[in-house]
């Protein structure tokens, strides 16, 4: 019963649609026989939290929602049961269903409409064919960046769009704004003649491969500009 009922009501409570609650309950049933194999007398026993599983004779689930039965299930150790006990095991597990249901309904009556900071998010961003790679990055740079700063995993679609799925909202917005980013046009603003700070991001025979900012693309600084001199400031 706790996990229907505790499945309905985090999707509900994750603000996801469902079409309607569902809920459900465990019947068990304990007999007795006479030496003629003929039933004598019986007890129906509701939501016992497993016990027939051992110690009963029948092991009875039933679920659905207010419109009815969508799933039955039942093990019975006993080789047969009167159509009246079955009959009288599907109406209390029927009305243990309902009284569930009820009490879900007072506690969440439908899916939320706002959805919580921690509920998982998944968008799709359309990327233009021309700027992929300068997303992906060298080797994938880029893209590798952007998963282990936020946190998300981004996954390309066959339409071209690139799939977010983030484990929060606030993840979530982090790594759009770093989409966003690369998906720039604009530039920082470099002037000619200035000393800037680099990281190199590739060591090759001809030269390196620089970058003066994130989301920039490396560029090769030659072996005939680098200056071999030693740095004796320090």
């Amino acid at each position: 019963m706790a996990t229907v009922c505790g499945g309905s009501l985090a999707l509900m409570d994750a603000g996801v649609t469902i079409s309607s609650p569902a809920a459900g309950v465990a019947v068990g049933l304990v007999t007795r026989y006479d030496e003629n194999n003929t039933l004598q007398d019986y007890k129906i026993l509701t939501d016992i939290l497993g016990i027939e599983d051992y110690m009963g004779d029948m092991d009875f689930k039933l679920a659905g929602t207010s419109k009815g039965i969508t799933a039955l299930q039942a093990d019975v150790k006993v080789p047969g049961i009167p159509l009246k006990v079955v009959m009288e095991a599907i109406q209390r597990a029927t009305d243990g269903k309902a009284t569930i249901l009820t009490i879900m309904r007072d506690t969440i009556a439908q899916p939320r409409e706002q959805k919580k900071e921690t509920m998982p998010s998944l968008e799709k961003i359309d990327v233009p064919a021309h700027k992929r790679s300068r997303v992906m990055g060298p080797g994938g740079m880029h893209i590798r960046r952007v998963q282990s700063e936020t946190g998300v995993q981004l996954t390309w679609q066959e339409d071209g769009t690139l799939s977010v799925f983030a484990p929060n909202q606030s993840a979530l917005e982090e790594a759009k704004e770093a989409l966003t980013e690369l998906l720039s046009d604009q530039a920082p603003a470099l002037e000619f003649g200035s000393i800037y700070t680099s990281t190199i991001v590739e060591l090759r025979p001809q030269g390196v491969m620089v970058t003066l900012y994130d989301d920039m693309s490396p560029v090769l600084l030659h072996n005939s500009q680098l200056d071999t001199k030693k740095d004796l400031s320090s």
